[in-house]
């Protein structure tokens, strides 16, 4: 129901992105709608200088009239501001041998090495430039329309960091102090830790280190009955884990208590139901995370991600010289010393993708007003089932 493409690469012009799917009358500026999403994407606590070049806005190209959407694909363009830096480097034009700057030596942890192997590059860089983090800015544009439209049916989204450099910074979720994670330079409400963590992170800068974590990202007044059950590729908790899977450096994905519900018994896991006068279907502990079935219960949705430490290292790993074949130091490019901070914000941009696909799955209508009108609708019936 929602389609969403990408492209372009970290040093070229721009990045490009395509959403299909939305309805029309969806209310959308980019300077109010998804600018501030790019802004929080850039910050955090140990990212590197290409933070200080860029400076993200979105323009739309396609599918916004006056204000609103149109019904048509949505189109959106993020400038590149180091483009010029760097344009002859990514000139498409043919020519331009021997390649200026062109990379050999792989970064293990990274795509370079399996990228040029499957498309046959020897200059690697026709790897790294797309399979670059820089892509995730993609990702948050589209994501943050996504979260647009949940937030115009009622659904609210968080992200932030629980763990970062192997200390806990979870603090508890409290939806009333969400302005307090833009304040945090790590997006945490735990202010002990995080002096702790930063300490951490300037440990790391030192000695040309990276730091990896866990993010989480949450919604609240989802419906229940999105998702389904009957096919594998179905499963709304399936869908999620491939969307998130997919964001660079994430290596493993949990909806709800997940590892932790594997080493306990049924009785201290699964989410007791209850009914009463006041209140329709509801549970007193959410340890599933929203999702029964791969459908989700009513109940907030809760996802977490573990990122590792970004593959680039300014004291480089051994690698082998794709060319020479003789041992060498894994290339050197710009990056940051932790990105965990940002990778809450691409994965809850993807996990807004996937439920906002599965929200127009479940409800259908090509207006805003239809949506809410068979939302109310379904909202009503399991209320009453």
């Amino acid at each position: 129901m929602l389609r969403y493409l990408s492209a372009g690469e970290s040093h070229g012009p721009c990045l490009s992105v395509i959403l299909e799917g939305l309805p029309a009358g969806l209310a959308l500026t980019a300077e109010a709608d998804i600018d501030p999403w790019l802004r929080r994407r850039q910050g955090g606590y140990g990212r590197g200088r290409r933070q200080l070049i860029e400076s993200d806005h979105a323009d739309l190209l396609g599918g916004v009239r006056a204000g609103l959407t149109t019904g048509a694909p949505l189109a959106l363009r993020i400038a590149n501001r180091d483009w010029e830096n760097w344009r002859e480097v990514m000139d498409p034009a043919p020519g331009g041998e021997p390649r200026k700057r062109a990379v050999t030596e792989p970064r293990p942890g990274h795509a370079d090495l399996a990228g040029g192997i499957k498309y046959g590059h020897k200059d690697l860089r026709d790897v790294l430039e797309r399979a670059s983090a820089r892509e995730t800015a993609s990702r948050v544009g589209a994501g943050s329309v996504a979260l647009k439209l949940l937030a115009e049916l009622g659904i609210d989204a968080s992200a932030r960091v629980v763990s970062l450099a192997g200390i806990a910074c979870d603090g508890g979720m409290d939806w009333s102090r969400l302005a307090a994670l833009d304040e945090s330079p790590l997006r945490c409400f735990d202010r002990k830790a995080e002096e702790r963590i930063i300490d951490r992170i300037d440990q790391a800068k030192e000695t040309g280190d990276t730091l990896g974590g866990v993010v989480e990202t949450r919604f609240r007044n989802v419906p229940p009955g999105l998702g389904s059950h009957v096919q594998w590729d179905r499963k709304l908790d399936g869908r999620l884990a491939q969307t998130v899977m997919s964001v660079p450096a994430i290596k493993a994905v949990e909806i709800g208590d997940g590892w932790q519900a594997s080493a306990l018994p049924g009785s201290q896991v699964h989410d007791a139901i209850f009914r009463d006068d006041q209140r329709p279907y509801y549970r007193d502990s959410n340890r599933s995370g929203g999702l029964e079935g791969g459908i989700t219960t009513g109940e907030e949705l809760v996802v977490r991600a573990a990122m590792k430490p970004i593959a680039t290292l300014m004291r480089p790993l051994p690698t082998v010289d794709v060319v020479s074949h003789q041992t060498a130091d894994a290339s050197r490019e710009r990056s940051d010393h932790t990105a965990v901070p940002a990778a809450s914000i691409v994965v809850l941009a993807m996990s807004a993708l996937t439920l906002a696909d599965a929200l127009l799955e479940k409800l259908g209508g090509d207006t805003m007003r239809e949506l809410r009108e068979r939302l109310e609708a379904h909202r009503a019936y399991a209320a009453g089932f």
